[in-house]
């Protein structure tokens, strides 16, 4: 029995709220470029059982449960400082409902996978800091002054807020800079960890992991650098000082090989590993290394069986990158854990992610207020999913909150992405079958006027008179 989910706006606050529908219907929501659907429910459809519908020649999508992809993990976006100081600005009660309206996935888009940071990022309002910062020439082996204290001002009350929220969420963790005396800079500011202290940076990894988890957050998996290939000492204008360091392929795979896989064992942590973390380009094109970077790694077999997934980014090189990658290391997972989509079009971007092969999706920073602040790296961003007004501390849910929801919100973890194809330049897709056993298909209809789609799977088929520029999700059981 398929089971429909209708939608009641209360003061702002989506509330789902289940209701049987017969066998054979399809439930429908739509969100459209111009606002004037926000993940709002259609009437059911009906979903007609034909003669192996899928392959009629008229079918405009056609959907193949017997062709599988991926297994998702989660999609999601960011609880960095930025976004969590803005949270911290609001009024306890404002902050609550917008909590549940990101996270929570009965009443809310139901993000399940979140990326934090361990130490600062460059999107904060905050001076930069590690766990372990040191005056000049003072050096902490033993890392006896390690401490997570400025994380607790308002970082982890967020994070803790979140997981109240959505018990399921799942919390992985980046560093932009390990701690200055670590390094060959002297800084948190660019240059490479000290093969030295390769041993120590494992530790401080651990103790990272430890104290979140006593403070009620686990962390499901870290990665090594945000974008390994970034220097920020080489830079001659200091607006681009920002958190980084330097990593070649053969040092993250060292590392891993010889000392943080090892740690994270002797400690007997279950957080797992993602290796690279920067962009998909398929070869080195300046400061990003490419695909030879994580390929450096997976092939040593010590340094791999540490491994448990390669981390993307998409700011140089396309999609395909990673299904390149995957051709090449078929049984390693791809998360794409940095990039953010913007606008109507965004929704055909993150949906190539999820056509390549990516596991999981996360978008960069949640909440800006209205004068793109706090922000003190050098990146200029004028908005993100939600908008902060900061004179009423009022929160605006931007298209991108209602773009993410049409994914987010129906897409379960243990998702498996299904074949799905078309021949309709002015319609882009995805498919699912969840682990419930329901199929959920999102079609993005690029043009400008409303259009009939035909939809083949198996032996139903359904047509939907879909708006101009809006993004469907259709949710039936086969």
């Amino acid at each position: 029995m398929l089971t429909r989910i209708a939608i009641v706006w209360m003061f702002g606050l989506v509330i789902l709220s289940t209701a049987s529908a017969a066998d054979g219907r399809v439930a429908w929501w739509a969100t459209t470029e111009a606002l004037t659907h926000k993940l709002t429910p259609q009437p059911d459809l009906s979903a007609l059982a034909t003669a192996a519908a899928a392959d009629a020649p008229s079918a405009d999508v056609k959907v193949d449960a017997t062709i599988v992809f991926q297994t998702m993990l989660g999609m999601g976006a960011s609880l960095e400082a930025t976004t969590c100081s803005n949270l911290w600005r609001m009024l306890p009660e404002d902050r609550e409902l917008l909590m549940t309206q990101l996270v929570d996935p009965a009443s809310g888009i139901g993000m399940n996978l979140m990326r934090v940071c361990i130490g600062s990022s460059d999107f904060t309002g905050d001076p930069w800091y590690t766990y372990n910062d040191l005056d000049p020439g003072v050096t902490d082996t033993g890392l006896r002054r390690f401490s997570i204290r400025k994380d607790k001002a308002y970082v982890l009350p967020m994070l803790r807020l979140a997981l109240r929220k959505n018990p399921k969420l799942l919390f992985f963790a980046s560093p932009w800079s390990p701690p200055g005396w670590m390094k060959t800079s002297g800084s948190v500011i660019g240059g490479s960890l000290l093969p030295k202290y390769y041993s120590v940076y494992a530790d401080y990894f651990v103790r990272f992991v430890r104290s979140y988890q006593a403070e009620g957050v686990p962390i499901y998996a870290v990665t090594v650098q945000n974008e390994p290939g970034v220097d920020r000492q080489k830079e001659k204008d200091p607006k681009w000082f920002y958190p980084s360091c330097h990593w070649t392929g053969e040092q993250e795979r060292d590392f891993i090989r010889d000392h943080l896989g090892p740690a994270f064992r002797r400690a007997g942590l279950k957080t797992k590993i993602w290796c690279y973390d920067h962009n998909y380009n398929l070869v080195a094109q300046g400061d990003d290394a490419g695909l030879p970077h994580p390929r450096t790694i997976l092939s040593d077999p010590r340094a791999a069986a540490f491994v448990d997934g390669v981390a993307f980014h998409g700011y140089v090189g396309e999609p395909g990158g990673m299904t390149a990658f995957h051709q090449e290391f078929p049984r390693k997972p791809i998360h794409f854990t940095e990039g953010s989509v913007f606008g109507f079009d965004g929704a055909g971007q993150l949906l190539d992610r999820l056509r390549n092969w990516a596991s999981s999706y996360n978008a960069w920073v949640v909440m800006l207020d209205d004068q793109g602040k706090p922000n003190n790296g050098p990146f200029p961003a004028t908005h993100a999913i939600v908008k902060l007004n900061s004179k009423t501390l009022q929160p605006e849910r931007l298209l991108e909150y209602y773009v993410y929801g049409q994914f987010m919100r129906f897409v379960q973890r243990g998702a498996v992405r299904i074949e799905s194809t078309s021949a309709r330049a002015d319609l882009k897709h995805v498919a699912f079958r969840n682990p419930d056993g329901k199929l959920v298909l999102v079609v993005v209809h690029c043009g400008t006027q409303e259009s009939t789609v035909r939809v083949g799977a198996g032996a139903q088929a359904f047509s939907p008179q879909v708006l101009g520029k809006s993004i469907n999700t259709f949710v039936w059981t086969p």
